[in-house]
């Protein structure tokens, strides 16, 4: 008799944590993310309610990378968010902003940019793809702000190419509309849009980062702008509460990630795209094609329940975990996952990753 899904999930749980060995990295325990902490640490000061020390020094780094007048530094990404759309809605007079359907403000955030802020969303498009600058000049009326996740994470981690985004910045600048960049794996992107995060950020008025994602970092956010908007988004930050006594495990972590972890990005998105040959040639098919960045949806031809119990099988059997949980796709018999590249990826060899992929199709 097959296991049920809570009875697959805990197997999946249990061999998780007796696995050593892990395509995507394991999540440190937290001793180890506290030894880690200290070993990196300055001697900084810490910072007062986000004010000084190491969060200091992390405002000033990515307002430098992002080649911005200044950043504000914050725990998580939606308040950040919340904070520069509810300044750009407060500037025009409006509450409408331009958002894609599959975005991450809408998808994940509880309806927050409706329910506290009482913006007013014109969904662009809801295709799995970037939006275009027809799009934009289909929403009729003045706009406080037009947002662009870079990547579209629930669309497969899909970019624009470089003159496609730069067309679409120059319709939002015709236009009059400041552009917000959803960068929470903007430091994932440039490898493919074949420009820095400087020239990247030059596009848009405000951008937003993330430093838990990709970078590694224990959590938190930035946004990067104009004096004066970054000024203001402070302000929203403390009526939001996003500005507790001490930050500083936080910017540790992230100014950890920047040293240490974006320097390989362009590693591993070279990576993402031969494991992605690999697995195309062998069985399986993958989106986008090539990935677009370090991270991509790998699809199977088999259902998803067969390849999430094939999986945890193969965990059980060599202490090695692969993938996250597979999911059915839209055609019927077939599955997907998410296949993440991170600095760990790198040690394995990309044949030896085939193979044990392929493995769980022969199961």
């Amino acid at each position: 008799m097959a296991d049920s899904s809570e009875d697959l999930k805990a197997r999946r749980k249990a061999a998780a944590a007796e696995s050593t060995r892990w395509l995507t990295g394991r999540r440190p325990s937290v001793a180890d993310a506290l030894r880690k902490l200290a070993d990196v640490a300055t001697d900084e000061e810490r910072d007062g309610y986000g004010s000084g020390g190491e969060v200091a020094l992390l405002e000033s780094e990515v307002a430098e990378l992002l080649g911005k007048p200044a950043a504000v530094f914050m725990p998580t990404g939606i308040a950040a968010q919340q904070s520069v759309l509810r300044v750009f809605a407060d500037r025009a007079g409006t509450q409408r902003v331009a958002v894609h359907g599959l975005s991450h403000l809408l998808v994940h955030e509880l309806n927050a940019l409706e329910e506290v802020h009482r913006l007013r969303i014109e969904r662009l498009t809801a295709e799995p793809r970037q939006p275009r600058p027809d799009e934009l000049a289909a929403i009729p009326g003045s706009l406080a702000a037009v947002t662009l996740e870079l990547p579209l994470r629930d669309a497969g981690f899909v970019l624009p190419t470089w003159d496609e985004l730069v067309l679409f910045a120059e319709a939002c600048a015709a236009r009059g509309v400041p552009l917000h960049l959803d960068g929470a794996r903007l430091w994932e992107s440039t490898p493919y849009l074949g420009h820095s995060l400087a020239e990247v950020a030059e596009l848009a008025t405000t951008v937003y980062v993330s430093f838990y994602k990709g970078l590694g970092g224990l959590s938190g956010a930035a946004v990067a702008g104009p004096v004066d908007v970054i000024a203001e988004v402070r302000r929203w930050q403390r009526r939001l509460g996003a500005n507790p006594y001490t930050l500083f495990p936080y910017a540790v972590s992230a100014r950890e990630g920047l040293r240490s972890v974006l320097p390989l990005m362009g590693d591993l998105h070279d990576r993402a795209v031969e494991l992605a040959v690999g697995l195309q040639a062998n069985g399986f098919r993958v989106f986008p094609e090539p990935p677009h960045t370090n991270s991509f949806r790998v699809y199977a031809p088999r259902p998803a329940d067969k390849m999430e119990r094939a999986a945890v099988r193969r965990m059980e059997a060599t202490r090695e975990s692969l993938t996250y949980l597979w999911r059915a796709a839209d055609v019927p018999g077939w599955s997907w996952v998410e296949l993440v590249v991170t600095p760990d990826t790198l040690a394995w060899p990309v044949d030896e990753v085939v193979k044990a992929f392929g493995e769980l199709l022969g199961d």
